[in-house]
């Protein structure tokens, strides 16, 4: 996050003169303490999408950590198959209908849900299902860290 900050001001009313001046500080300060809360919320959503990941190897899991510069304000799991479990439905082979494509060939999508290890926890649409659990704590955590004390 970028905070421009108006130079001087002089305004005239019918009533009037002011002339608004910015404390020369408060760029550095605010946008320093957005960009921490930043780090805070990309932080927390990695940490507590864990749980809702589908895990067998960890690797998805990694993908978002891997796929991910926090502050950056975007959290990406990166690995191929990421977005395939995370909507969780089986895609196949349009020639053979198998799970397993031939080199080159692109699969289609079909209507059958993944049956995922570790659910209902663990499955589809992970980050939506922890942000429903989690919204509030990590609102109130970016909140305390921007310097705006939790309500």
């Amino acid at each position: 996050m970028f905070i421009q900050t108006p130079r001087g001001r002089v305004i005239t009313t019918k009533n009037g003169k002011a002339k608004l001046e910015w404390n020369p500080n408060f760029q550095d300060k605010w946008e320093g303490q957005y960009s921490r809360a930043q780090v805070f919320v990309d932080s927390e959503v990695l940490r507590l999408s864990a749980p809702y990941i589908p895990f067998q190897t960890s690797m998805l899991q990694k993908s978002g950590i891997l796929g991910t510069v926090p502050g950056s304000g975007t959290v990406e799991w990166i690995a191929p198959y990421a977005k395939y479990l995370y909507y969780g439905h089986v895609m196949v082979s349009p020639t053979t209908g198998s799970p397993w494509a031939k080199k080159g060939e692109r699969k289609t999508l079909t209507d059958r849900p993944i049956n995922y290890n570790g659910a209902p926890k663990r499955g589809r649409l992970w980050f939506e299902r922890m942000k429903v659990d989690h919204k509030k704590t990590i609102l109130e955590g970016a909140r305390k860290v921007a310097g705006g004390g939790a309500k």
